[in-house]
């Protein structure tokens, strides 16, 4: 089987995140990362927070801690949020590591040495009132493409176009609020992203045409635009030091590297860092993953659009420049945005609904569940409350948790605890088996492609499968008449449990282990350790031997009722 490499949009660490960073990022990762387990590959799905940059410093400052320690807790907040959400990352890693700074320092040795950085005197807004120079972030202003008057000096968060904090207008200091600022002269390392433009194009001419329309599209807007030499370090208190060996006169300054730099090296730095955590007697090898890879690995990366740029161009860029065999990505899924009623989710502006939040109003599958079915991928999508309990009440607790919770109970009540045995299969059932196999590799192809709103459309129709299986039998009504007929309906449908079971896992993984839970499977039984499906088995349906003792889960999925609508839109506010 494939070696699979997965990294997902790293979140920053000025505070947890809502639902359109899980979307556009973590969560389908986690969805392809836990389906390609089940199909026996083997998967290092690897993330990490990015804490360095002025987001870092300014939330610390917001809460009056060092900016070291106010990282280390905001990490932990941030991966017991993913932990709830059931993220299966292999390493949750931090790019302030030791194993980040060496790698980067070290790249940025080989981008020297091969004469892809230069020093340059670059003029430098300089704020009178904080009596520092001020990096991109810590300049706020008025965008000069969209008007905009939050836009940060680096990235317009409303139109997305990449800034320099010059290009402001009206522009004031993110720590004073002063607008006494004067332009003076300092020393910068640039990426002379100019003389790689062609390497970076013969690259993304290879791949880009595999990648969504979404991803290619951008990274190619990109260099139709021109790749320009960018300033890769800036005047922070955290962030990697430029080394002194190299650069002593701008290391004794304090200079740090840029975050946009360092970030991207953090998916290899936190590998090494998977790495160095191994369990004593357990060797890992993070080196095979990344270092002369190109024909072992299979590299997805999943990032929302804004993020693209910085992964497609700018970090490959980076890598073609070290002259090393770093591995570089093979498929780029690029998502567009969650938005909150039309609008753009926002953690500056505390808009929309934020992880932890969402967990607290319900368990993580809801949530997985209709993230994925309405995954932004060929546009923009909207959350409503309207249509989040649309989803939730439909597919999940009326389609599956219904039909679990009538066939397991019907079953209990007329005969017993175990799995009634009844009439050998018949035609029915060789139908609804074909079905099913049918089906299943419709699934496994939607998601084979990382199309997961389509997949999610295929699951549904899986469940529902077994609804109109059951609705054309009627083992209520056969159990009058005859029993066996209604014992070979309920173990039919009971091995569509299992079954749904194994392939729901990748979205809803805590009611799929409820459902396998249902069955006291014998220790070796092939259906109690059953990572998937082959299409054999799903034509047989008779992993669930009869005899087999059964319990009824909890209810997996409660309706969310009018009252909640009405509480969590006055909490959270709608369509005003």
């Amino acid at each position: 089987m494939a070696r699979h490499l997965i990294t997902s949009a790293l979140p920053y660490i000025n505070g947890i995140k809502h639902l359109g960073n899980m979307v556009g990022s973590m969560l389908p990762a986690d969805v392809y990362s836990r389906y390609l387990r089940q199909r026996g590959h083997d998967v290092l799905y690897i993330c990490g927070t990015d804490e360095h940059g002025t987001p870092a410093e300014l939330a610390a400052q917001e809460a009056g801690l060092p900016v070291a320690e106010f990282c280390a807790q905001a990490h932990d907040q941030q991966k017991a949020v993913y932990d709830g959400f059931r993220l299966s990352f292999d390493y949750f890693g931090r790019s302030s590591s030791p194993q980040n700074r060496e790698i980067t320092q070290e790249i940025a040795r080989e981008l020297h040495a091969n004469g892809f950085i230069e020093e340059r005197a670059i003029r430098q807004v300089y704020s009178i009132t904080d009596g520092r120079f001020l990096p991109d972030r810590y300049i706020v202003g008025t965008c000069p493409h969209c008007g905009y008057d939050k836009a940060r000096g680096d990235q317009c968060e409303n139109c997305t176009r990449v800034l320099d904090p010059t290009d402001l207008l009206e522009p004031r200091s993110a720590i004073s609020g002063s607008s006494d600022l004067e332009v003076r002269e300092t020393k910068h390392l640039f990426l002379l992203q100019s003389k790689l433009t062609e390497q970076v194009e013969a690259w993304v001419g290879e791949h880009g045409d595999q990648w969504p329309v979404l991803a290619s599209s951008i990274a190619r807007k990109w260099l139709t635009e021109g790749l320009q030499d960018r300033a890769i370090t800036r005047d922070l208190e955290w962030g990697v030091p430029v080394p002194a060996d190299v650069w002593p006169e701008l290391a004794a300054e304090g200079k740090v590297f840029y975050v946009w730099f360092d970030a991207p090296i953090e998916y290899i730095g936190a590998t090494k860092e998977w790495a160095d955590a191994a369990p004593a007697g357990e060797l890992r090898d993070w080196k095979s993953w990344w270092y002369e890879a190109d024909e072992t690995v299979r590299y997805t990366e999943f990032m929302a659009k804004d993020n693209v740029p910085f992964h497609t161009v700018m970090f490959p860029a980076t890598i073609l420049g070290s002259r090393r065999p770093w591995k570089k990505v093979d498929y780029v899924k690029a998502f567009n945005w969650l938005t909150y009623y039309g609008g753009k989710f926002s953690t500056s502006q505390k808009r929309g609904i934020f992880t932890d939040v969402a967990l607290e109003l319900l368990p993580a599958d809801y949530w997985r569940y209709f993230l994925m079915a309405h995954a932004p991928e060929s546009d923009d999508s909207s959350f409503t409350w309207d249509l989040f309990a649309s989803v939730v009440n439909k597919d999940l607790a009326d389609t599956l948790g219904n039909f679990v919770n009538r066939v397991l109970s019907f079953s209990r009540k007329r005969f017993g605890d175990d799995v009634p045995a009844g009439h050998a299969a018949g035609e029915a059932e060789e139908r609804l088996g074909a079905q099913i196999a049918e089906l299943l590799a419709e699934y496994e192809a939607q998601l084979d492609a990382l199309n997961f709103r389509k997949a999610a459309q295929s699951l549904r129709t899986l469940w529902s499968a077994g609804n109109s299986y059951l609705d054309e039998k009627a083992p209520w009504k056969q159990v009058k008449t005859d029993p066996e007929a209604a014992a070979l309906t309920l173990r039919t449908a009971m091995n569509l449990i299992h079954l749904y079971a194994v392939v729901s896992e990748p979205f809803i993984p805590t009611a799929a282990g409820a459902m396998r839970d249902a069955f006291a499977l014998a220790e070796d039984a092939p259906a109690r350790t059953r990572r998937w499906v082959s299409a054999d088995e799903a034509r047989a349906l008779d992993a669930v031997p009869a005899g087999t003792a059964f319990t009824v889960p909890p209810v997996l999925f409660a309706k969310i009722t009018d009252e909640d609508l009405a509480a969590w839109t006055a909490r959270f506010g709608g369509g005003e």
